[in-house]
């Protein structure tokens, strides 16, 4: 029996034929990485290959690393095997890995999602034979808003809770989330304040985008500087000891989880923002059909009811995961998902599958 040109195993989705690995969870000699998250690119390989903005946040998350960057449709070639890297919209320098061999085509598309949203490069179609894609929000359930709205929204919000005399802290994850808040913040209203990591990560981007400017929340900072303010800061600093310095204060989160009911309370937040960096319902299946694809292997989310649903539409699809076992949830989406469905009566919806467990921060960008 043929091979598959790429296999899930013990330590990745594997090409045998270039004894290359894309986004590994484990050491290999030589991996080709999506994009920045800590469940996508991983700490251990010998040499990575990256699209070349995707670089400098590899080289902050990991250290001293061998790196090389691409372009965009740039072809490099593996032992015969021909890859290349696309724009998956997600967040900055992230990438769908197109793999050829012998006639066949696979594109497997890390995390990503149809929306441009102003600072990650957008999403590009890749026709293909076979398609590997995430389905984190994979259910019927999910439709988002547009950004211009959601961001309207947030903009409001500030505003009104300065004209209240109350600091707006808002949670995003430090890569991704965060930026894509920042860039689109209404400035005139006040000024932006940063959490550490958000201010780190952040001026890492810097020299690829423009981001109003911002103020990291040192020691000294005083607490009326900040009211009426708004504070961006990773979900992780939500009931830490470092949020006290802002009372009087109001929360909230931007998330693909907020369109759960009972996510937002589940959290302690006070309001929810549906803001996601992945593709909604609609979203997955526009990018399935423009691809011409006749398999679609669904990873990450609600696996087993997407691909039944694709099955019924004609699709040779099925559910993966890693060989050998259980796919490990990242911490912060393991907490998510079990906030908002094992703990909400309110919502009747199955577990989704998870990525694979986070390294720096534990954050994924949702």
């Amino acid at each position: 029996m043929k091979k598959p040109l790429l296999q899930f195993t013990d330590r990745g989705i594997y090409c045998a034929a270039a004894n290359v690995y894309l986004d590994p969870w484990k050491p290999v000699d030589k991996a080709i990485i999506s994009h920045g998250h800590a469940d996508h690119s991983r700490w251990g390989h010998k040499q990575y290959i990256t699209h070349h903005r995707n670089v400098p946040i590899v080289k902050h998350r990991l250290g001293d690393i061998s790196i090389t960057g691409k372009e965009w449709g740039e072809t490099f070639t593996i032992n015969g095997v021909k890859f290349s890297l696309h724009p998956a919209g997600h967040i900055i320098g992230s990438s769908q890995i197109r793999v050829e061999h012998k006639g066949e085509v696979w594109v497997f598309t890390g995390d990503y999602k149809l929306e441009d949203d102003g600072l990650a490069t957008p999403y590009e179609t890749v026709k293909c034979h076979t398609f590997i894609t995430e389905c984190t929000f994979g259910l019927p359930a999910f439709l988002w808003e547009p950004q211009e709205q959601v961001i309207n929204a947030i903009n409001e919000w500030w505003a009104s809770n300065k004209a209240n005399g109350q600091t707006s802290v808002l949670f995003g994850y430090s890569l991704g989330k965060a930026q894509r808040l920042l860039r689109h913040l209404d400035p005139s209203i006040g000024k932006i304040y940063t959490h550490g990591a958000v201010e780190n990560m952040t001026n890492v981007l810097r020299p690829l985008a423009d981001f109003p400017e911002t103020e990291l929340i040192a020691r000294d900072t005083k607490k009326e500087d900040i009211r009426g303010n708004i504070v961006i800061a990773p979900p992780s600093a939500h009931g830490s000891t470092w949020i006290r310095k802002m009372v009087p204060f109001v929360t909230a989160s931007a998330s693909g989880w907020m369109a759960f009911r009972g996510a937002r309370r589940r959290r302690a937040i006070d309001k929810g923002f549906v803001l996601s960096d992945h593709c909604d319902w609609p979203g997955l299946l526009e990018a399935i059909r423009s691809t011409g694809a006749e398999k679609v292997i669904c990873t990450h989310g609600y696996t087993e009811i997407f691909s039944k649903y694709l099955q019924e539409l004609g699709y040779d699809a099925s559910p993966l995961a890693p060989k050998g076992g259980t796919v490990q949830l990242g911490e912060e989406e393991e907490e998510i998902i079990a906030q908002t469905l094992a703990k909400d009566e309110t919502t009747q919806l199955p577990s989704p599958v998870g990525r694979g467990a986070g390294g720096e921060g534990k954050e994924v960008n949702t």
